[in-house]
């Protein structure tokens, strides 16, 4: 069966937001009076908020939503330390031109989603965009990759997703979608 819809995860897979998040998030912590590391950032990266700040021990409801507003404010200003995956997107914006359908499926909140894919020039490359509030439940169940299919009308067995984490990869999976392993060495710009 032909390939009719190709997925990409955002962040980590279609750009490397890592440093921009981080630089974003430590900012709001510390706007907050808290200290957030790079190392302990790094245990977390990729988790949806919930689970994010539960992980760094924050509870208290109020405060989540400080950070979380803090850190949508600040996190275009550090938009210059996105790294786009630049084959990816090139191969995903062919694809669209000769006819294909593609979209994004992230855990990442839609006003920073669609701020940065703003920033790089992509938000109007894809048919469909969802996000983590999009969806109930984060990957590795895979609603997300399902709501896509259900959305765009096509068979798991007519689309492929391109994924970076362990977490995403076991989303596609229990989609029945085949999926393609992206990593750092995709960003290497051959210098």
């Amino acid at each position: 069966m032909a390939v009719k819809l190709l997925i990409s995860d955002f962040d980590g897979t279609l750009v490397d937001t890592f440093e921009a998040n981080y630089l974003a998030y430590r900012q709001a912590f510390s706007e907050c009076g808290i200290n957030l590391t790079k190392e302990c950032y790094r245990k977390c990266f990729g988790f949806r908020f919930d689970r994010f700040m539960n992980a760094v021990g924050i509870v208290d409801i109020g405060l989540r939503e400080t950070i979380c507003r803090k850190k949508c404010d600040c996190y275009p200003e550090y938009f210059e330390h996105l790294r786009v995956n630049e084959p990816l997107l090139d191969f995903l914006r062919a694809f669209r031109r000769s006819g294909g359908l593609t979209a994004i499926a992230s855990t990442a909140r839609e006003q920073n989603l669609r701020n940065a894919l703003r920033h790089i020039g992509a938000e109007n490359h894809f048919n469909l965009i969802l996000a983590g509030e999009n969806v109930s439940k984060g990957k590795p169940d895979p609603e997300i990759y399902l709501t896509v299919l259900e959305s765009l009308g096509v068979s798991p067995r007519e689309a492929v997703v391109f994924e970076d984490s362990d977490v995403g990869f076991r989303a596609a999976e229990a989609a029945g979608i085949e999926y393609i392993k992206v990593n750092s060495l995709y960003f290497d710009n051959g210098n």
